[in-house]
């Protein structure tokens, strides 16, 4: 069974910093495209950040900068490194793992299967 679990979530004050994690399990973690999505306030979805699996990145431009994505695959884990967080990036922020697939927590318009399948989500708080 495939499972993505984010942790790290919680409520800090604008500049302040979380690490968030995605453990993972069921799926060859080291073959695929792992990345983190967020929900804003309105329900509006943003792709914020992806590594694959050799090793390259994209970041939104509204976080590139601040935010550091890295995985370790000998723990199949994925991690958001977030810093000088600001009210605008306060969000439910989900895992997402490139399996060709959405699952029943894909919330990011119509499915075409990538980077769809993702874990319950984490929220972040962002207070001015």
């Amino acid at each position: 069974e495939v499972q993505l679990v984010e942790s790290g979530g919680g409520s800090v004050q604008a500049g302040g910093s979380l690490k968030l994690t995605c453990t993972t399990s069921g799926f060859h973690f080291d073959d695929t495209r792992m990345g983190w999505y967020r929900l804003g306030p309105g329900n509006e979805c943003e792709l914020v950040s992806w590594t694959s699996r050799g090793g390259r990145t994209y970041y939104t431009d509204s976080v590139r900068g601040r935010f550091v994505i890295s995985r370790d695959n000998a723990k199949k884990t994925v991690y958001l490194q977030m810093n000088s967080l600001k009210p605008e990036d306060m969000a439910v922020y989900y895992c997402a793992a490139d399996l060709g697939t959405c699952n029943a927590y894909y919330r990011c318009g119509d499915c075409d299967g990538d980077l769809g399948y993702w874990g319950r989500g984490t929220q972040v708080t962002v207070s001015s």
